[in-house]
């Protein structure tokens, strides 16, 4: 059977359509999961973090007291991704290691939430 000229132009269309709308919808599934894992180690940081670090990285009053930096500061900010990601789970001065309470995607989600507050400084 031979398609006319009209029929071809609307199969192709469709199938353009088609790979665009799939395209879109793979798209904003994953920002759907990047927010989700934001979220997810923001939740983690305001449960296990905040309380010295507050909420912003600046430090609560009890952080500031022990001398904790400012995770938003550039010299948090041009510290190693490994070598953060040593110290949240091993802890370093008055800090207290996680490792033990926190697994390996969450301490990178943690190290990727400390960059996101470098950028809202």
């Amino acid at each position: 059977m031979r398609l006319t000229m009209a029929q071809n132009f609307a199969a192709g269309t469709s199938a353009i359509l088609m790979a665009v709308a799939i395209a879109t919808l793979g798209f904003s599934v994953s920002i759907l999961r990047a927010q989700g894992a934001h979220d997810s180690a923001a939740a983690t940081f305001r449960t296990k973090c905040a309380v010295c670090h507050g909420p912003d990285g600046a430090g609560s009053e009890a952080g500031k007291s022990l001398n904790i930096p400012d995770l938003r500061s550039p010299a948090v900010q041009k510290v190693p991704d490994a070598e953060l990601a040593e110290i949240i789970s091993n802890g370093k001065a008055g800090m207290p290691p996680f490792k033990s309470s926190l697994s390996a995607d969450q301490i990178h989600g943690l190290v990727r939430y400390v960059r996101s507050l470098g950028r809202k400084k």
